[in-house]
């Protein structure tokens, strides 16, 4: 156990502020901004005092759940334009501005598949891309599902898809999962013992 809290500790100090690796924003110019992002381009001065630039995507973030019933986890299948394919995700979408983490992700899956939690437990937190976004996504274990009505968004086509969790589990094996949420979710949620 002192091992595992060592260990632990050594986390907690790696992330702690370090001035021989800060990069200071010097200036920055938003250069673009749509409805879901905002793009940056900002000119940072190295630890050495050199000078260099970075492209940042703004980004609110977005909060999926990872819901199960019966030994079966709730998928979503759609097709993802930016892909070309199609995919199989957790119910997820975008944290609104000035919205809670665990309201959107409970909004989601409630407008995705018709499902409402009794409770949501928070399960990970993670940026996907931190070298050029600040993207956050926070996932959520549903707990007392009941079925209700789906209400999805105007411009939303989308199929729910039940699958036995050892399916889904070997299908992020093989490959076949590949979103970095549903990834992430499924496989937290097992290591932890909710699956």
């Amino acid at each position: 156990m002192a091992e595992k809290s060592e260990g632990l500790e050594k986390v907690r100090r790696a992330l702690e502020l370090d001035p021989a690796l800060v990069e200071r924003v010097v200036s920055s110019e938003r250069e673009w901004e749509g409805k879901i992002f905002a793009v940056e381009h900002l000119r940072v001065e190295l630890s050495d005092g050199s000078l260099d630039w970075r492209e940042v995507v703004r980004h609110h973030g977005g909060a999926g759940v990872v819901a199960v019933m019966g030994g079966r986890v709730c998928l979503v299948r759609q097709h993802r334009v930016a892909l070309g394919c199609m995919t199989l995700e957790i119910p997820a979408g975008k944290v609104d501005p000035d919205e809670a983490r665990d309201v959107c992700a409970a909004r989601e899956l409630t407008e995705e598949t018709g499902l409402v939690a009794e409770r949501l437990e928070l399960l990970t937190e993670s940026y996907g891309a931190p070298g050029f976004t600040n993207e956050h996504t926070s996932v959520y274990f549903a707990h007392g599902l009941t079925q209700g009505s789906a209400r999805l968004d105007e411009g939303e086509f989308l199929n729910v898809v039940w699958v036995p969790v050892a399916d889904a589990v070997e299908a992020i094996r093989q490959g076949l999962i590949q979103d970095a949420k549903t990834v992430e979710g499924i496989l937290a949620a097992k290591a932890f013992g909710m699956l």
